[in-house]
């Protein structure tokens, strides 16, 4: 049985409701859309609630899925064990044969991290400036490389910052070499493109093409000119990427060929570079 006050309440609703009846239509809209934005902090609130669900939902990965991606993970390091043990024997290889052979033992790179903060606007697309110096054991001639491959060489140094010349400049001069055919070369600039530089002196019968892959020979080039000397001091140390064969002509009356090469690294988007202290 209904006690008072329930009547009470039943009667205030149904008063509520004759008066909505009676409402016009206009006032009647408002009085809804009133009665909607009190409700609606609890209905986005419910939503939130389904959506959080849904997520965690879709976030529970199977136990069979994780146990295989497991399986594969293993797999994938025990082929990098196996690949590093190789690798380890072959350089163990490599040092035993170089000491028979009497060539003194490579040493490895040195690698300082500097981050490039401008550019030079008399010379936009081959220069650029790092924020190490000789504060940070930079020397002129240093190497600048990123992990695509061969940038420049340090030019001038400051305290706390040095200058970068690129790939493609009149003193980035590089002895080169092709991966597949060991024939040597010079790296040299190419005005009409920063991202091609030419590979010159190879001889006529090298038979050098296209899609050819070319890195730093360690070779040295002497003062004021582009022979090649037998050393292996070179500013460049060996087997650094440059880039790749684009196309091969003869030139010099047929004496010699010439190769144009697409750069390796995209030196208009240096940013993060490594300088190479031999």
């Amino acid at each position: 049985m209904l006690r008072k006050p329930q009547y009470i309440a039943l009667g205030i609703v149904a008063l509520a409701g004759l008066i909505f009846l009676s409402l016009p239509d206009a006032a009647a809209s408002r009085v809804k859309l009133a009665l909607t934005g009190l409700f609606l902090p609890l209905f986005g609130l419910t939503e939130s609630t389904q959506s959080v669900a849904r997520r965690a939902g879709n976030a529970v990965v199977p136990r069979d899925d994780l146990v295989r991606e497991l399986e594969q993970l293993r797999a994938e390091k025990q082929k990098l064990e196996f690949s590093i043990a190789q690798a380890q024997e072959a350089a163990r290889e490599n040092d035993r044969l170089r000491r028979q052979a009497g060539f003194p033992a490579r040493s490895p790179w040195k690698l300082k991290p500097a981050r490039v903060i401008a550019r030079d606007p008399a010379n936009w697309w081959r220069t650029v400036f790092i924020d190490v110096g000789s504060k940070d054991g930079v020397r002129v001639d240093m190497p600048v490389i990123t992990p695509e491959g061969l940038a420049g060489r340090v030019s001038t140094v400051g305290a706390t910052r040095s200058q970068v010349v690129l790939l493609g400049d009149q003193n980035c001069r590089v002895a080169a070499r092709v991966e597949e055919t060991k024939e040597n070369g010079v790296v040299m600039p190419y005005a009409a493109d920063p991202a091609i530089v030419t590979l010159t002196y190879l001889s006529r019968g090298s038979p050098v093409k296209p899609g050819q892959s070319i890195v730093t020979s360690g070779l040295e080039l002497k003062p004021g000119n582009q022979v090649l000397t037998s050393g292996l001091g070179g500013v460049f140390p060996a087997g650094i990427r440059i880039g790749e064969i684009v196309d091969v002509r003869s030139v010099g009356f047929g004496l010699y060929q010439e190769a144009r090469l697409k750069l390796a690294v995209n030196l208009n988007a240096l940013d993060q570079v490594w300088v190479v202290a031999q």
